[in-house]
């Protein structure tokens, strides 16, 4: 029988005196303009590769729990935790595939997004070259790696999302989107003959049940869903993304769909697909849905599906220019 282990992380202080930023660094806000993200933003992947965030280290804990002592699922989810705690007092990357990078930035009027997208860009590179990130961009037909991380021709990869807002301060979030988690992502049109799915939540059920059952263990269970509910098939498949950002266990605002994210993360934890498909009740750590309007004619449920290896992260600077980070 495998020793339960206690996932204990380097604390807080340790993983500053790590940090890239020099002590004492603070981002000159008085120019937003002329502000430079590309330390603060390479800060942010050297944690989002190496430390998974709390919540999701507790839901693995609490499904690892709920299995039998030596059983396969008990061991996964606690080799799980044992990689966990290796690769944080390590600061090396949680999973070899460090994923495709997603990010997206919020900011006050006067940020320069054109600016904003080098400086990105330019982080990327760098945790490329310290390998917290595997090259993992190539060309689509010739498989050729172009080994930064960049599509050289376009602005593709990484993906960058802005949006201005009326806050005072800036926040860039990260998301590290493995291939075989994106693998087994989908999107259905609504009515589905097939799965006899209508355009109504019990239809919405039914796609959602069909994606986890037709993903298995291949997306590396016990999976994160983002569930959009409606939209046009560009914009459901951004914010499905956007969803995994949320935290496990945070409440849904819409009381219908809090209730349909419980009811559905229980349900799904009785296929009994397991820890990287071995069998075991827990298939899924949680559920984030949200409903959007749609055009009249479509109806479109669109899932994506985030690994057990959940990197996530976002970094705020404050309106005084103090950087914090959270995981």
């Amino acid at each position: 029988m495998s020793e339960c282990v206690v996932p204990t992380l380097t604390s807080a202080e340790v993983v500053a005196s790590k940090s890239l930023l020099p002590q004492g660094w603070k981002a000159d806000m008085s120019n937003l303009a002329g502000l430079d993200l590309t330390l603060c933003a390479t800060e942010l992947l050297r944690r989002t590769t190496s430390r998974l965030p709390q919540d999701v280290i507790d839901a693995l804990v609490k499904g690892r729990d709920a299995e039998e002592p030596g059983s396969r699922a008990f061991n996964t989810l606690n080799d799980m935790v044992r990689n966990i705690i290796l690769a944080d007092g390590n600061v090396s990357p949680l999973c070899q595939d460090t994923g495709s990078i997603i990010f997206w930035v919020r900011h006050p009027f006067g940020f320069s997004q054109r600016a904003a997208r080098k400086q990105l860009r330019a982080a990327v590179m760098d945790a490329t070259k310290r390998s917290w990130l595997r090259p993992n961009c190539v060309e689509s037909l010739s498989g050729k790696n172009s080994g930064t991380n960049m599509d050289p021709f376009h602005d593709h990869h990484p993906a960058i999302h802005f949006e201005e807002w009326d806050q005072p301060h800036i926040e860039v979030s990260v998301m590290q989107k493995g291939g075989g988690s994106e693998n087994v992502g989908a999107q259905y049109r609504l009515p589905d003959a097939a799965l006899g799915a209508g355009r109504d939540i019990k239809g919405v059920r039914k796609c959602i049940i069909d994606a986890v059952v037709k993903a298995q263990g291949q997306g590396c269970s016990p999976g994160i869903l983002g569930v959009s509910i409606g939209g046009d098939r560009v914009t459901g498949w951004e914010r499905a993304k956007e969803l995994v950002l949320r935290k496990l266990g945070t409440a849904n605002p819409d009381p219908k769909m809090d209730a349909f994210e419980k009811e559905l993360t229980r349900d799904l934890n009785t296929l009994g697909i397991g820890p990287m498909g071995y069998g075991g009740a827990t298939t899924v750590l949680g559920v984030s849905a949200e409903e959007m309007y749609r055009h009249p004619a479509s109806f479109y449920v669109s899932i994506a599906y985030m690994c057990w290896s959940s990197r996530r992260g976002t970094l705020t600077l404050a309106a005084d220019g103090q950087p914090s980070y959270d995981l």
